[in-house]
């Protein structure tokens, strides 16, 4: 990644931080108390139209890699 995309997601980063302030600290929750291997995932996304849009997805071993790095950026 590039000097300046890094700049561009952090920047985005801090905004959805100042819009939604209670993620990051669920974020740090979650990551404290009950992300590891063999935990589950739940998305929903409901729609302005209230289309649910859902999925799930149980954490493996290689995943725990790319959540950790994800986790210092909150």
């Amino acid at each position: 990644m590039d000097m300046n995309a890094a700049m561009q997601v952090l920047a985005a980063w801090n905004t959805f931080k100042n819009n939604h302030p209670k993620f990051p600290a669920f974020c740090k929750a979650v990551g404290q108390r009950g992300l590891r291997e063999s935990s589950v995932i739940e998305v929903i996304v409901t729609t302005p139209e209230g289309e649910r849009i859902e999925t799930s997805l149980k954490l493996q071993p290689g995943d725990m890699d790319f959540l950790q790095v994800l986790g210092k950026m909150v």
